[in-house]
Order: structure tokens, then sequence, then C-alpha cells
């Protein structure tokens, strides 16, 4: 059998080249910069990686959308979309990772990630001064894996884009440097339950190539529409497959690492990763069913709409019981899964463009809220504890008004991207047909449910008693940067939603 070479389009992926170049040239300043000049080399090389594949994106959009790699690779509107919104979050995800929080060393990372908590290695590097910059390079190579993720068009494509974007969160999540083992279990415990979700990713996709002997989305859905046989192989193929990609968007009931691995982790990384992940993960939720297995439509659709419902009951009621704020924070990203499901079922270019736009107001709000968590300090370290944060618009009103507007946001407080977010996807479950009002009636309790929960937070900052120990440190202008763009962003896609609607809207079609 003779092997042919697919043609590759290599400026089509020329986003994600300079990606993966900019991430191994960061390996390379890790193994040859010194000590004190890594961190002024990684930060900038990073963000200007990051701008240079941002600038690609246009250039691709113009000249080169359609299929490339023999088909395994789409270029069309919903991927280029995606992958412009990544590379915004990581950017302003890159400036708060690099808050050095008034000091010499990043706090929030350990200057040891391979040494035993507490032990004389890890004393000894503090004592060095040494830094854990390497996570420049686990960050783009992560970023690469997003962006791959969202345009992956063929099953083998995406799972490798799966692992490629899931390792170096896996890593990333145990180099807190307060709370360590808190972290290192975090960080298993995302790995183990990582590593389970894609074997049932790699399960589901031998399940359809038995069905459709292919693994291109266009090919299985041909196969799909011309009815090849051997059915009872398709609907568990999809479900396991489906099950691999809700476990990254941390739908219930494969949710249980969200709360643990969002409080242990660092928390720059927890708002990088709530954000970029949850979009890379719909991107490639929305092209495996709009592309993929439409067509069975009617056989998925109930399974996906018992689990959208109640991963909005679940992230919304156990929200109420939480005492960190990082686990709210955690429970409502949970929330907004159920509440972006919902937009994925109406199953059509108005469901496409109000998800693209939900996951675009959640990103926006997600950095900035766990931005101004990182600097709600105690003793050294983060005060998530919400009992801390009693009294807070006291001692620092901006902080308090900033993060109260955002939670206003998650709510869907009118003039805030929430509510046009929760607008654009509830409409376009009413105007479809099946379940999509009853979803939207749940979905709008849960609103409410979670809108108490916000509520509350914001009260205890504003009328609660302060605790003497808790302070707040000044940002800088990088981390400012950021909270001052995700604040203004979120309130301009309350106020004027049209232009990034329109733009959604555009994009919405899918090449097949």
């Amino acid at each position: 059998m003779e092997f042919i070479a697919p043609d590759i389009a290599y400026a089509a992926l020329l986003p994600l080249i300079i990606v993966f170049a900019g991430g191994l040239v960061g390996v390379a300043v890790e193994g040859f910069a010194g000590r004190a000049h890594r961190y002024v080399v990684q930060v900038p090389l990073t963000v200007v990686t990051l701008l240079l594949a941002l600038a690609a994106i246009v250039f691709v959009a113009v000249d080169h959308q359609g299929l490339t790699a023999a088909g395994a690779v789409a270029n069309d509107g919903p991927a280029l979309l995606l992958q412009g919104l990544l590379l915004v979050l990581s950017v302003i995800g890159v400036l708060v990772l690099s808050e050095r929080l008034g000091g010499s060393t990043p706090d929030a990372f350990t200057q040891s990630g391979v040494s035993v908590p507490g032990s004389a290695e890890e004393t000894q590097a503090t004592r060095l001064g040494a830094t854990t910059t390497e996570v420049y390079p686990l960050l783009l190579m992560s970023v690469g894996g997003m962006m791959l993720f969202t345009m992956a068009n063929d099953l083998i494509v995406m799972f490798i884009a799966l692992e490629i974007l899931s390792l170096p969160l896996y890593v990333l999540s145990g180099l807190a440097r307060r709370r360590r083992l808190l972290s290192q279990e975090a960080s298993l415990k995302y790995f183990l339950l990582g590593a389970f979700s894609s074997a049932f990713f790699l399960f589901g996709a031998t399940l359809v190539y038995g069905y459709a002997g292919s693994m291109r989305f266009g090919e299985i859905a041909v196969a799909i529409d011309t009815g090849v046989g051997m059915d009872g192989l398709l609907l568990p193929g999809v479900l396991l497959i489906a099950t691999g990609l809700l476990f990254k968007v941390g739908a219930v009931p494969f949710h249980a690492w969200t709360p643990d691995v969002y409080q242990g982790a660092p928390t720059p990384v927890t708002g990088f990763m709530a954000a970029c992940t949850k979009v890379a993960a719909f991107g490639a939720l929305l092209r495996l069913f709009y592309v993929a297995v439409e067509g069975i439509r009617l056989e998925w659709e109930p399974i996906l709409a018992v689990v959208a419902a109640i991963t909005m009951i679940v992230g919304a009621v156990m929200s109420i019981r939480q005492t960190d704020v990082k686990r709210i924070l955690a429970y409502s990203s949970i929330a907004h899964a159920g509440f972006i499901l919902v937009g994925l079922l109406a199953l059509d270019t108005v469901g496409v463009s109000g998800t693209m736009f939900y996951l675009t107001a959640y990103g926006f709000m997600t950095i900035p809220a766990f931005a101004l968590v990182t600097l709600v300090r105690s003793s050294g370290t983060e005060a998530t504890h919400v009992s801390q944060w009693a009294g807070l618009a006291r001692r620092a009103p901006w902080v308090a008004a900033a993060f109260s507007f955002l939670m206003l946001a998650f709510a869907g407080i009118p003039l805030t991207s929430g509510f046009t977010g929760k607008f654009a996807v509830f409409s376009a479950a009413v105007s479809s047909e099946g379940s999509g009002p009853l979803l939207v009636v749940i979905g709008v309790l849960a609103s409410a449910v979670t809108a108490y929960v916000y509520f509350r937070l914001i009260v205890t900052m504003y009328f609660g008693d302060a605790p003497g120990d808790t302070a707040v440190v000044v940002p800088s202008a990088m981390t400012t940067f950021a909270i001052v763009t995700g604040v203004v962003v979120t309130l301009g896609l309350g106020v004027m939603p049209s232009p990034m609607l329109e733009l959604a809207q555009q994009a919405s079609t899918f090449v097949r």
C-alpha cells in the first residue's frame, strides 16, 4: 500500500506554528539564560508570541480559510474566532501570571516544583532566589493545544490537541508557592481524572471508527447520512467522546475535579485555566455535534439536555454552601458550563453565535476575578475564606468595586456582558425545538440561586466587620491593565454588544 503524504497549507497553520515555536524558544531560554535574566526575557517573549499569533489569525481569516492536512484541520469562522479569543485571553492571563506582589520573586509559584514541600531543597532554592519561569513555555504549549482543539476536524487530531493542552495544566496546577500540599493534591487529582477522561475519549473514538471506517468528521457525517450498519457502535462512541470533552468544561457528573483544582492551583493558573480551557473545549464540542454527528441529533440531544440541566442545578445549589471564594467561583464555573450547553443545544447558527459570545463574556469576567483574588492576602498568603473579605470595601474600595461589578456580571445583571450572554443562549434555546424552553426555565432559576451567592459576597465586602489581618497588595501595572481590561470589556459587551454579536454571527458557519 502506497503512502500518500497529505497536502498541508502551512500558511493556514501559521498562528499555531508561531505559538509552538515561541514555546520552544521559551524552553531554550530556560536552558541557556541566567537565573537572573529569565523572568525579564520570558514575559516579553510570551506576550510577543501571542500577539504575533493574533496578527496571523487576521492573515489566515483573509486568505486561508478552509480545510487542510487532508481534511484533518479546519480553518473556518468558529475556529478562527475562538482562536483569536484564546490568544487575547492568554495575553491577559500572562500579565496576571507575571504579578510579583511587590517583591522580587513571583509569589504565586514555588521556587522548586520538584522538591518536597518544606524540605531542605526547597528552602535552599528559596534562599538562592530560584524562580519558576518555566510556567511561560508551559502556558504557550497549552495555548497551542487549545488552538488546535478548536480546529480539529479529526478524532485523532482532537485527541492529540486534548493531551497537548492538558499536560502543561497538570504541571501548572501543582506549582503553588503557598499551600503546596493542597496544590500538589489538586495536580494529582486533575491528572488522574484527566487520564480517565482521555481513556473514555479514545474508547469512544474507536467505536465511532468501527462504525464509520474513518476518523474525519466529514466522513463520519456522510456515514451517518447514508447508513452503513453497525448502528450499535455509534451512539455509545459519541457519548464516550462527549464524556472526555465534558470533563474539560466541568459539566456534571464529570465536575468532581473542578472545585479542588480551582482551589489548590496557583490562582493565576486557575483564572487562565477556567477561561481558556472552557473556550477550547466548547469549540471542540461545537464542531463534534454540529459537523460530525448532527445526523443523530434526536438520539444524543436528550442525554446532553439532562447533563445541561443537572450541571446548572448542581453548580447553583452547591455554590450556596461554599465558604471559600475560589470554590465559589469554581461552582460558578460549573453553572456557567450548563448555561453554555443550553446555547449549544439550540443546534443552529444562532446557537453557535450565542455560545461564542457567552464564551467571550465569561473569559473576560473570569481572569480579572481571579486576579483580584490574588491581591487579597493575610499573613503572607491568599485570603480566600469569605470571612476574610468582610469589610474589604473600607480597606480597598477599588478592589471591592471591581470584584462586585464582576460578580454582578456573573449573576447576569443588565448592562453587563453576563446578561447579554445569557440572553443570547437562552433566546436561541427558546426558539429551538425539543427541550430548549425547559432548559431556559431551569437556567433562569439557577441564575437566581447563583445571584444570591454573588450578592451575599458583595454584602460581606461592604457591610461585614473587617478582620485585622487582611490586606490588599498594590498590583503591578500589568495586573492593573488586565483587571481594567476585563472590567471595561465586561461593561462594553453589556452596553454595546452588537459588534461582538454580529462578528459571532458572521463566524458561525462550519466548514464541512
